[in-house]
């Protein structure tokens, strides 16, 4: 894990420094846009403040230096601290993150299953038709539709994690109901295209597992068809679906970065996509590492999952 944090970093550090120029360049550009006048001497202070005018590898090893004591660096446009502009937004990023994740096992185990079990069914073309659908429906296209009808039909709108009055407010009761209310929106919305894909999977690996001896000899030995198919086949069917966990975290985190944008999301995606569009490197930096240890944490979660499902992975210790 330690060496694939490394190579990332460097990786990471060197492709968001390929555009040209970097923060200060555009933040020159967008006052003289606006007809204000730069001051060079104070713009070459801040290049030295923040070691711009350095070489690039000397760049990267003082921010990974800064990584190793947990600075993750100061962001350029916000002028504060990265782990600070993160945290803010990495609680309400880890709910939503949680209650997606929640929502799509929910919600697909129990269809996979049933039209594996039921298959060539109408309840199972029905769950193909909406799986396809599903798919095929960007999420930020869903996103606008639930805007719509929010608007049109029950006059309010579907956006945000919370009511404007609680924003600012301390955590309440109140304002954890609130946040509740307001959370199935974005859950729905980045749940439903994960939903699909994975009752498709579960659909097809069960499938296949249905056909093999073990489990006809299962059913011959006299077991009940719910023990039979829960026991054994759909432990063997969850397998890939545990061993995407890895990609799924980050993926689920960053939010769908258009989705987010449309709701007005106060999550990681935005922040990063604005970070990335202004060159804030650190900034951009710090969610780029926190998003690859997500990638890394949830494999080895995934590993030791898989270990528990299927013993032929694990170690023999003799």
């Amino acid at each position: 894990m330690v060496p694939t944090l490394v190579i990332i970093s460097i990786v990471s550090f060197v492709i968001i420094q390929l555009p040209p120029g970097d923060y200060l360049t555009s933040y020159i550009a967008a006052l003289e846009a606006t007809g204000q006048s730069v001051n060079q001497e104070q713009v070459e202070q801040l290049r030295a403040r923040y070691h711009l005018d350095q070489p690039l590898a000397v760049q990267y090893l003082k921010w990974a230096g800064g990584l190793l004591k947990g600075d993750l660096g100061t962001s350029f446009e916000w002028n504060r601290p990265v782990r600070a502009l993160i945290g803010e937004r990495l609680a309400l990023t880890a709910w939503i993150s949680f209650a997606t994740l929640l929502f799509i096992w929910v919600l697909a185990i129990p269809i996979g299953v049933f039209s594996a079990v039921k298959k060539d069914s109408w309840g199972d073309h029905f769950f193909t038709f909406a799986g396809f659908v599903g798919l095929a429906v960007p999420s930020f296209l869903l996103a606008l539709i639930f805007m719509y009808v929010g608007v049109v039909y029950f006059g309010v709108k579907p956006g945000g994690l919370m009511s404007p009055e609680f924003v600012d407010q301390p955590w309440s009761f109140a304002k954890v109901a609130d946040f509740l209310g307001h959370l199935w929106v974005p859950v729905v919305v980045i749940g439903l295209s994960g939903t699909a894909a994975v009752t498709r999977i579960l659909r097809a690996n069960l499938l296949d597992e249905l056909e093999k001896p073990y489990v006809l000899a299962a059913r011959a030995k006299g077991l009940p068809e719910w023990k039979v198919i829960l026991k054994y086949p759909l432990r063997v069917a969850l397998i890939p679906l545990i061993s995407t966990i890895g990609w799924l975290l980050p993926v689920i985190v960053s939010g769908e970065v258009i989705v987010s944008i449309v709701l007005g999301l106060q999550t990681i995606g935005p922040l990063l996509l604005r970070a990335l569009l202004n060159q804030d490197m650190y900034l951009a930096g710090g969610i780029v590492m926190m998003l690859s240890l997500l990638t890394i944490v949830g494999t080895l979660i995934s590993d030791l999952l898989l270990m528990w499902l299927d013993p032929r992975i694990r170690t023999d210790e003799s």
